[in-house]
């Protein structure tokens, strides 16, 4: 921040606020000041001090496709944004003054500069926009703000807030070999498909599936009596874990493949196909049109996506179709069941039991269960 530039001044505002000043800071007249606010706040904030800018919308060479960064921050906007201030690191802020009023929560700062959140701040504008500025959920962000004039000290914290290296849990499972039989299993079926193994295989480019996504799926549609043996809720109203822990999916899988069951893993490896064509075709199912859910992308009249949290208690439902022959594990709904007999009993909770929220209709013990009612009664009379 030049120390020469016109003072720009900005209103914060935010729910918490609290000066956890250091006595280092306080000696070299700095303030450090943490808290929560409303996604809205850090929306118009600038970003010229930061070494990043949000790169989907760079100009020039800088401008690239949505990296796994991105996606992921847009999957915790999609399916989790009431919990979006504990699931995202949230961003740093500098200003070269600040003067908090606690009463009207608000911080007033002069030149500020996101320093490290651009990308965060860019989807959450992407979210936004989606909605109409009118969100179901608004979510709350993370900050740090750093109140120094010291420009030098600026850059170097710009850049030192900005250097990650960090090794997730799909890249562990994908060097130890915990993957290969699945992707094996899904090259089956869709010759040449490869799963992401590492942080660094991109999905948005179509170069690799989500693995993430896929376990997800599988174990959505997995049968009560296999889910059972991974003592995991297995009823249908206990299945919400798999739209909303991703994480939690990837580590039970991790022990499955590592110390079985035999049989439940060959279960998962044997449906996982299935599952990934079902949640393909619901994904952009045809059968909404008409429906009026207004969470589902459009395009010239026809169903572009449907949001998870709609698709994943229909996934769910259909679990009661899987069935083991002599072959294998299998999942063929009788011929007396259609799409259109789960469409519409899918619009009815959406909108009675979730509130006409994708979100909480992924998360909702209750729509699960609605939808597995109607699926339970077609596989008796199959």
């Amino acid at each position: 921040m030049a120390s020469n530039a016109k003072s720009k001044t900005y209103a914060f505002l935010y729910s918490v606020c609290r000066n956890i000043s250091s006595p280092d800071d306080d000696a070299a007249g700095r303030k450090i000041y943490s808290g929560h606010a409303p996604a809205a706040s850090v929306l118009p904030l600038e970003d010229n001090e930061n070494v990043r800018d949000y790169l989907v919308d760079a100009k020039g060479k800088q401008k690239r496709s949505p990296t796994l960064v991105h996606q992921a921050i847009r999957k915790t906007l999609s399916d989790n944004a009431a919990e979006f201030c504990v699931l995202n690191g949230g961003m740093t802020i500098v200003a070269s003054a600040a003067e908090v009023d606690d009463k009207a929560r608000v911080i007033t700062l002069s030149n500020a500069s996101i320093i490290n959140g651009s990308q965060t701040q860019g989807e959450l504008r992407r979210y936004y926009e989606q909605w109409d500025n009118q969100p179901p959920v608004v979510p709350y962000v993370k900050f740090e703000i750093i109140v120094t004039d010291d420009a030098d000290l600026t850059a170097e914290i710009s850049i030192a807030r900005n250097f990650q290296n960090d090794v997730r849990a799909i890249s562990i499972a994908g060097r130890r070999g915990q993957l290969d039989e699945l992707e094996q299993a899904i090259a089956a079926s869709r010759p040449g498909a490869k799963l992401r193994k590492s942080e660094t295989d991109l999905t948005g480019d179509g170069g690799f599936l989500d693995t993430e996504k896929l376990i997800q799926v599988t174990m959505a549609i997995m049968p009560e009596s296999m889910l059972k043996k991974l003592d995991v809720a297995s009823d249908a109203g206990g299945r919400t874990f798999t739209y909303s822990q991703k994480t939690r999916c990837l580590k039970i899988f991790q022990r499955l493949v590592e110390n079985g069951p035999a049989d439940v893993y060959k279960c998962f490896l044997d449906l996982a196909p299935m599952a990934l064509d079902l949640y393909d075709k619901w994904k952009s199912h045809q059968g909404f049109r008409g429906t009026r859910i207004r969470s589902i992308t459009r395009e010239n009249g026809e169903i572009i996506e449907v949001p998870d949290g709609v698709i994943f208690p229909i996934l769910a439902a259909h679990a009661v179709f899987a069935k083991k022959s002599t072959k294998g594990w299998d999942m063929t709904p009788p011929k007396v069941f259609t799409d259109n007999d789960i469409i519409g009993p899918t619009k009815q909770v959406y909108m009675e039991i979730a509130g006409s929220n994708p979100q909480t209709m992924g998360k909702s013990k209750a729509c699960y269960s609605s939808l597995s009612q109607i699926t339970s009664i077609y596989a008796k009379l199959g």
